[in-house]
């Protein structure tokens, strides 16, 4: 009979290694992948993750895609910390860009300097808002927020539909669910000439800065830290639950809410119904690789919008859907669970002992 025995103590090494495991055992699985869809598994290797890094534009591409995972999963990674399982960043990510709209299309006509900030504290406080309601339910009435959160997510995609149906929709856009054209003033300066990425690059770069001050250098850092490996004593020690909630939440709904401000100024240029790529669900996976450390989630946060672009290029030149990239991000979790799951148990054969 096959059990899982748990161990004694967790492997410190194995838990630093378990993610480069798991994305090896991932690359391995893609091989077989590429053979059960009738490809040449090489080829569609190197399709997928060398094409899209062939050029310049292709790298920028890649910390364009990788901007919003580093700037959503540093938030998740604060809430996590604490186990605060804020699962509804999509949603945050979503109405942090609609208020980022809403500024961009009020003052339109404004050639002003303060468009751009404003659009980013606009971004932010719509994130915040809507991470509020699963924060406030949880500490009120024990809601599970994992439910909560996540229920909020369809919310806030129905939300945007509407909008872009109606009060949002571009008069002179033939009838298509998307806003006008922002002005130049309301759009991202661009960092490198001839590509896409823009200045949400450092603002994602600045957070993981002051994500990793926060969590290994501040006293609400180090509470949260307690509380995310000790409940007993973090409640021993006199720390507030319910405050480590709220810091989870709104830090989390924040910097979700300036990724997707950076989406619409950035490469949209407008708000449509395709404003998120489930951005909010890939920063999960990347902020449970990276080990909810700032420094492993920009690494990871690379490797993720690799799996992004390389959907993209599979379907252009192996003729397969785009979707695979999802499929990859499944092997990736999945890989990281099972190695996980090693670590903290061991295989054992035979019947169980009794006492």
């Amino acid at each position: 009979m096959l059990r899982l025995e748990p161990r004694a103590e967790a492997s410190r090494l194995m838990g630093y290694l378990s993610p480069l495991i798991a994305v090896l055992l991932m690359l391995i699985g893609g091989l077989a992948l590429f053979a059960a869809l009738g490809k040449d598994p090489v080829e569609g290797f190197r399709v997928y993750f060398f094409n899209p890094l062939r050029d310049l534009y292709g790298l920028s591409e890649l910390l364009l895609k990788a901007t919003p995972l580093m700037l959503i999963a540093m938030g998740l990674a604060v809430g996590f910390r604490a186990n605060v399982w804020n699962i509804g960043a999509e949603g945050q990510f979503i109405m942090g860009g609609v208020a980022a709209s809403a500024i961009a299309l009020y003052f339109i006509d404004s050639e002003s300097g303060w468009l751009l900030p404003g659009m980013v504290l606009a971004g932010a406080l719509g994130g915040m808002a809507w991470a509020a309601i699963p924060a406030l339910l949880r500490t009120l009435f024990n809601t599970n927020e994992i439910l909560t959160s996540l229920m909020l997510v369809y919310i806030a995609q129905l939300g945007v539909s509407w909008l872009v149906h109606g009060p949002m929709i571009d008069p002179d856009g033939f009838g298509f669910p998307q806003s006008k054209m922002f002005e130049d003033s309301a759009l991202l300066p661009v960092l490198v000439e001839g590509a896409r990425l823009n200045a949400a690059f450092l603002l994602a770069l600045s957070a993981l800065g002051v994500g990793y001050l926060f969590l290994q250098r501040s006293f609400m850092g180090f509470q949260m830290r307690v509380a995310g490996e000790s409940e007993a004593a973090a409640r021993y020690a006199g720390f507030a639950a319910k405050r480590m909630v709220w810091v989870g939440f709104l830090v989390g709904g924040g910097l979700a809410g300036i990724a997707g401000m950076a989406e619409v100024a950035g490469p949209m240029g407008q708000l449509t119904t395709h404003l998120s790529n489930n951005y909010g669900f890939a920063a999960i996976i990347v902020a449970f690789v990276a080990r909810l450390n700032p420094v492993g989630i920009f690494f990871a946060s690379l490797l993720m919008a690799l799996l992004y672009l390389g959907g993209e290029q599979a379907q252009q030149y192996l003729g397969l859907p785009s979707s695979i990239s999802n499929v990859f991000q499944g092997l990736l979790l999945m890989c990281l669970l099972a190695t996980d799951v090693l670590i903290n148990y061991r295989i054992r054969w035979g019947a169980r002992e009794l006492a």
